[in-house]
């Protein structure tokens, strides 16, 4: 069962999904036991597959940690937080995200302009 640990505590995921705000990348750090890798890398495709058939979803990537850690990096990119929120309040999401073994930091966040270095 996926559990939730806010990257922020004072301002978790729930908080997050309720501002408006268009593009956004969503950042989610999944930690694990070792053993529950092949699980949780099954339960996550279908996640994923289920987030790229909703509307506003652009991408996603998968990253592992390098060496031992069984720790896992998440991003996805969506045109808004309510796309996002539609489809992460979507029963049907939660009810797949159940399945996981991990625990979940997921974060929101927007591209920051600084100059001569990277646009917004």
């Amino acid at each position: 069962m996926t559990s939730f640990r806010p990257l922020d505590p004072a301002f978790p995921i729930d908080r997050q999904i309720g501002i408006d705000a268009s593009p956004v990348v969503l950042v989610n750090v999944f930690t694990l036991d070792k053993a529950d890798e092949q699980s949780f890398l099954q339960v996550w495709q279908g996640d994923a597959a289920f987030m790229k058939s909703q509307p506003g979803f652009i991408s996603t990537q998968l990253h592992r940690a390098i060496g031992e850690s069984p720790t896992y990096l998440n991003y996805a990119v969506w045109e808004s937080t309510a796309h996002f929120r539609a489809a992460f309040m979507h029963p049907e999401f939660r009810s797949k995200i159940a399945a996981s073994p991990a625990v979940a930091t997921p974060h929101l966040f927007q591209k920051v302009a600084v100059p001569g270095i990277c646009v917004a």
